[in-house]
């Protein structure tokens, strides 16, 4: 009954994480400063792959300097924020 129960629990998280990752465009991380307020210091883009139960990431900003700054080395799914009638190359000054 182990057995069973376990093969079912590897078979949901199969199918559930890629499918929730397939759901997520945005993944936003926030840190507080010491007085309290909140700054955003991470925006990663959430890709399709999911290996091992780990899904595919890519920054797309990241905080720099007091600055939150593109990343060259990544692009968004274009396709899925042209659904959304966003053109993400404007968005992010077509690097």
């Amino acid at each position: 009954m182990a057995v069973i129960g376990s093969g079912l629990k590897l078979c949901a998280s199969a199918f559930v994480v890629p499918t929730v990752a397939s759901c997520i465009d945005l993944v936003v991380h926030c840190s507080r400063l010491t007085g309290g307020r909140r700054q955003v210091t991470e925006i990663l883009s959430l890709g399709r792959r999911v290996e091992n139960g780990i899904i595919e990431s890519s920054t797309v900003f990241e905080h720099r300097g007091g600055t939150l700054e593109a990343q060259a080395n990544s692009m968004p799914a274009a396709e899925k924020f042209a659904r959304a009638e966003f053109d993400v190359a404007a968005l992010l000054g077509a690097r």
